[in-house]
């Protein structure tokens, strides 16, 4: 894709969609009952419902904008296009999981009274394969952990299943190309729907990549959507007319999704859940219809901003997690109050992403590989750049 042909819709939304999770991870620190590495003495259930309307379609339109950019693209061979994205992928994943990840168990675990404060030492039993105590930090039975890293496995999987169904998936297109009106916005919910029925109760999502069917099936099910979707301009513009029809819906089904969620739980099966899963799969694929609409409406421009933001979400990513949980763990202690800790862990968080891309990632020729980007910074900015290839 040349500069020329981009779209600019697709890379805003990218853009967007990730410093989304810049938010969504800060306030899970400060979310009661929900499971995250570290959480503040400050948490209250009042999140509860944002972050819901959030989590039932932040994922999943990940991977569907992953797949779009990978439509984008596969103008190459399948070798020759399957050989760019492992070396896009893998190296930033490697590098993020041996010198990015590592302070994020460390503190969870001195948080939780299972490791010994000392960086220095947790590093050297944290690379010697130590076995850690029970419960120390997400991943401690394993030794080590890829933590918000997992997406990128999950996508280099769902990258060579492409690859390998490239033919088959190309006749079956036309079933989700060919969809309109109420079709577009009902029917490719009910593949999502039968993953939930038949596989979230046996097989919930862990992101330990093996045995996560439930979670497979979903995100490699709206990774596949996004690469029909591609660069099919009859489709965006149905979603582009339908904009205000999925926004609409999209608030009823999560009024009546909230409904059931209230009465049932996520992890039961009972009565409640005959509405609560079908509602569920309904919003998430309205939310993203009404997302992808209004997008392409609103933001298929060159703006300014864009191509600052094609290099930076990669880094961004990458960065963010990190950031967040050191932060709290040197803030929470300090029991700054309930509106200025969460305030200086998201400031924070987005300065030391903002300043450690601007002055040394984007600087440094052998470091902008292990971040997602090319080698060279003046190298011509193209679709393969960063989350561009995702």
């Amino acid at each position: 894709m040349t500069i020329a042909s981009r779209r600019h819709d697709i890379d805003a939304l990218r853009f967007l969609v990730f410093s989304l999770l810049i938010a969504y991870h800060t306030a899970l620190v400060y979310m009661d009952g929900w499971n995250f590495h570290i959480h503040s003495s400050y948490a209250t259930d009042a999140l509860n419902m944002p972050l819901i309307f959030l989590n039932r379609w932040r994922m999943e339109i990940v991977f569907l904008i992953s797949g779009v950019s990978c439509a984008m693209m596969t103008q190459h061979t399948r070798g020759a296009f399957l050989w760019r994205r492992v070396k896009r992928l893998l190296l930033p994943l490697l590098f993020g999981m041996a010198v990015i990840i590592p302070i994020q168990p460390y503190c969870e675990g001195v948080s939780n009274g299972l490791v010994e404060p000392g960086f220095g030492q947790f590093l050297l039993h944290y690379y010697g394969g130590y076995a850690w105590p029970a419960r120390a930090f997400a991943g401690w039975q394993f030794g080590f952990t890829w933590n918000h890293l997992w997406y990128l496995v999950y996508l280099l999987l769902y990258t060579v299943v492409l690859v390998a169904l490239q033919p088959l998936l190309a006749r079956a297109r036309p079933l989700f190309t060919g969809l309109r009106g109420w079709r577009l916005l009902v029917l490719p919910a009910l593949p999502t729907l039968a993953a939930t029925v038949f596989l979230k109760l046996r097989y919930p999502e862990t992101h330990a990549l093996v045995k996560d069917w439930y979670a497979h099936a979903m995100y490699c099910t709206l990774f596949v959507y996004g690469w029909w979707l591609g660069n099919d301009k009859g489709l965006w513009g149905e979603l582009a007319r339908l904009r205000w029809h999925a926004l609409w819906l999209g608030l009823g089904a999560f009024a009546v999704y909230m409904f059931f969620d209230q009465i049932s739980s996520e992890n039961l099966l009972t009565w409640a859940s005959f509405g609560s899963w079908p509602m569920r799969n309904l919003y998430m694929w309205l939310a993203i219809c009404t997302i992808l609409g209004w997008s392409h409406a609103l933001l298929n421009r060159p703006f300014a901003w864009l191509p600052w933001a094609r290099q930076a979400v990669f880094p961004w990513y990458i960065l963010h997690q990190s950031a967040i949980i050191l932060l709290a763990y040197w803030l929470v202690p300090l029991k700054l109050g309930p509106v200025l800790e969460p305030l200086l862990v998201l400031a924070g968080t987005v300065a030391i992403c903002w300043l450690g891309t601007s002055l040394l990632i984007s600087k440094v020729h052998w470091l902008r590989p292990c971040f997602g980007l090319s080698a060279r910074p003046r190298q011509a900015v193209a679709a393969d750049t960063a989350l561009s290839a995702h």
